[in-house]
């Protein structure tokens, strides 16, 4: 086997070496949605794969994914190729497929985030919301909320009040969800959970009053720092939404106020 075994997380994305470029993994039905295992699970477990190439990658910079069809619980047939080694970053592709149909494709740029410069210059600021202990617990969600969303047990969240209307059914319509998040066995963050932070939450569409969920076209992802312990804060929020589609752009930020993960996806509308 090449994972640890320390953490929830770490078990759900375990990968088994089969070859230089292969490897196999078992997703655990603990992280679905509406059916099908979450997109941002699947990202973890590829980045797992990804980190156990030869020579090792420790960590994903970008990574940008195609979802060509809902993914199952049970065994998953993964598939890489290096394109390019450089001396700080190797550019793979990775294909997850079961039953030898593919449910994603994606590309990926690995580096080492422990060895980038430490310069940072932005106008980007973390969400003003108040702290976890005063937001709304998503443990509290309705038993039918839960069964169709299994995945929320995975993690500690909790909505920001402001952004959290949607839950008593007074979706403020803004297109804008708040919140803290963490393993819920108290694991801190680290680049793979951050990539499955990037699509944890629940849909932005419902601030907008759509419930039901939206399967995801394309996400991708950009890890921009090692994160320091403790909450992870997001903010999620939509601005178009036009043709069918919307787009969900997700930032987080770690509990010394650096931006460290960052994602945009393109999604279908929810149905009905």
């Amino acid at each position: 086997m090449t994972h640890d075994t320390s953490s929830e997380f770490a078990r759900a994305t375990a990968v088994e070496r089969n070859g230089d470029h292969s490897f196999t993994a078992d997703l655990d039905a603990g992280w679905k949605v509406a059916g099908a295992v979450n997109g941002g699970y699947l990202l973890g477990v590829a980045g797992r794969a990804l980190r156990n190439l030869r020579p090792p990658t420790p960590d994903p910079l970008v990574i940008s994914t195609f979802y060509l069809g809902p993914s199952r619980e049970g065994p998953v047939d993964i598939t890489t190729r290096t394109l390019r080694e450089g001396r700080s970053t190797a550019n793979c592709g990775i294909e997850l497929s079961q039953n030898g149909a593919p449910t994603i494709a994606a590309m990926a740029t690995m580096g080492n985030l422990g060895e980038l410069p430490d310069d940072v210059a932005t106008t980007a600021t973390p969400p003003q919301m108040p702290p976890p202990e005063e937001c709304i617990s998503v443990a509290e969600a309705s038993e039918d909320f839960k069964n169709a969303a299994p995945i929320i047990d995975r993690f500690d969240m909790r909505l920001d009040p402001a952004t959290a209307g949607f839950a008593v059914g007074k979706p403020s319509g803004r297109g804008l969800l708040q919140g803290w998040i963490r393993l819920v066995d108290g694991t801190d963050p680290e680049p793979l959970s951050l990539l499955t932070f990037l699509d944890a939450f629940p849909p932005v569409m419902f601030d907008l009053g759509r419930f039901n969920w939206a399967p995801t076209m394309e996400l991708t992802a950009h890890v921009r720092a090692l994160p320091a312990p403790g909450w992870i804060g997001a903010r999620i929020s939509t601005k178009n939404i036009a043709g069918g589609m919307f787009e969900e752009d997700c930032d987080l930020w770690d509990s010394s106020g650096r931006l460290v993960a960052q994602s945009r996806q393109l999604a279908r509308q929810p149905r009905g």
